[in-house]
């Protein structure tokens, strides 16, 4: 599998970032780390473009926010669907040269470095260079993505951990890209650093629609992209399909999925 392919490709990706951007825990997170109106803001891996038009609604009045992103299927739909003054869309790669853009007061980068086993510090270092003396950065990921259940067969656990383990050498997949954030800012010399600790996923009793959708197509897209031979359940990729299926659904499952989240300021000297 050839790594700068996007792991989560498939027709309906966008509708399953649509589903799980939930606005208000966006907007707290936002606020946190310092987002306010009149900013000029970069949402970094923006996706469909939901999350962009959230950090939009924070910088009114006289704020601008820039959704990036290298997908152009992301791009058409965000720029489709979200149509604003002060608000615009580019299709780019986040590793690559952006000074053209201009200075942005406040870099937001969520869910983006999960993807950059290698690469992530490099990426982090590249869009420092757009961020004004003074602006703020925030990055957030998940520590131990898809890996913390309880309640779930032996077999399917073993499963799930080595898929991940193939994920991270031949996707550049990072399942705990979360933990190595404050150590970016450490490194690039950021001031007022803090750091936030919080569930992004806690799931218990019923499965809702929106969680189903997402772990399901999750399911669904992954594993037969890495040529997995499932041979815990005698190579049937249904047999695996069907007991995560009834995992997932059986309301005594106990699943969640740390977020962390850091933000800093760079120095005015640089």
């Amino acid at each position: 599998m050839n790594i700068e392919h996007y792991l989560m490709e498939n027709t309906e990706e966008s509708t399953r970032l649509e589903l799980k951007t939930d606005p208000e825990p966006v907007k707290k997170q936002a606020l946190w780390a310092g987002i306010r109106s009149g900013m000029r803001v970069a949402d970094i891996g923006c996706g469909p473009g939901k999350t962009t038009s959230i950090l939009y609604e924070l910088v009114k009045p006289g704020g601008e926010a820039v959704g990036i992103d290298f997908s152009r299927n992301r791009y058409d739909y965000a720029k489709n669907h979200y149509v604003e003054p002060g608000l615009h869309f580019i299709c780019r790669d986040a590793r690559e040269e952006l000074q053209d853009l201009g200075r942005f007061d406040f870099l937001w980068v969520r869910f983006l470095l999960e993807y950059y086993l290698v690469g992530g510090s490099q990426l982090v270092e590249n869009i420092t260079k757009i961020l004004k003396p003074g602006g703020i950065l925030c990055l957030m990921d998940l520590d131990y993505n898809c890996l913390s259940h309880y309640g779930i067969p032996d077999r399917l656990e073993k499963t799930i951990f080595a898929i991940t383990e193939i994920l991270q050498k031949k996707a550049n997949f990072d399942p705990y890209a979360g933990r190595k954030l404050y150590s970016y800012f450490y490194d690039l010399g950021y001031e007022e650093i803090k750091v936030d600790i919080s569930a992004h996923h806690v799931i218990y009793g019923s499965l809702n629609d929106t969680d189903a959708f997402n772990w399901m197509k999750k399911i669904e897209v992954v594993p037969p992209k890495i040529g997995y031979p499932f041979t815990e359940y005698n190579g049937s990729y249904e047999a695996f399909v069907q007991e995560c299926t009834s995992f997932f659904h059986h309301p005594r499952r106990f699943t969640y999925t740390p977020l962390i989240a850091c933000c800093g300021r760079k120095p005015l000297s640089s």
